[in-house]
């Protein structure tokens, strides 16, 4: 009598399902673990991403719903500067603040109708459009703070309500806006 051969197919399964699995649990530990660390790591150190949430107060430069990029290096090497756009944490419970820095540590400001006075000298802000809101008395700025407005004055809660933020407080500095995608841009 002739032997029939015997099916070999799960004998050829077991090394090839084998195989599989040591590839793919390969794959996690040399392809996606490394990529999940150096995603954390970079959100950590360099950048995150963030969402304008607090209503129409950067109009007309940032939008609610906006994505921006915020970059984390430079305040490593020097302190915010006037004009830059920063994301403050505020306490918890509380939306990132997303606003303009308009004075710095030891500078004396002043609000009227809008209009930020440093040191009794009214600046220029060419990125503001919408003047306005409450006015603010002239306080000096502590060390280690900076005072924040919204680019429309008449609709921003910041520095004039909650005081000068500590610089330990600001996150970074907002440069791109990369949401929605029909209007990537750099944050002016």
């Amino acid at each position: 009598m002739e032997e029939l051969p015997q099916d070999s197919s799960s004998e050829n399964e077991q090394p090839t399902l084998k195989r599989v699995i040591n590839r793919l649990i390969r794959d996690v530990f040399t392809t996606v673990i490394p990529a999940l660390l150096i995603a954390m790591f970079v959100n950590v150190y360099f950048a995150e991403a963030a969402l304008v949430e607090d209503g129409p107060s950067m109009q007309p430069n940032l939008y609610r719903g906006d994505r921006v990029i915020v970059e984390k290096i430079s305040y490593h090497f020097h302190p915010p500067r006037r004009g830059d756009v920063v994301v403050v944490e505020r306490p918890s419970g509380e939306v990132s603040l997303i606003k303009r820095v308009v004075a710095l540590p030891g500078e004396t400001i002043e609000v009227h109708d809008g209009h930020a006075f440093i040191n009794g000298v009214l600046i220029d802000e060419p990125w503001v459009k919408i003047f306005g809101g409450p006015d603010f008395a002239p306080t000096e700025i502590p060390a280690g703070h900076v005072f924040i407005l919204g680019d429309n004055r008449s609709n921003s809660r910041d520095s004039r309500m909650i005081g000068p933020v500590p610089i330990e407080d600001v996150m970074g500095r907002a440069w791109l806006v990369y949401w929605p995608f029909e209007v990537i841009r750099l944050v002016p």
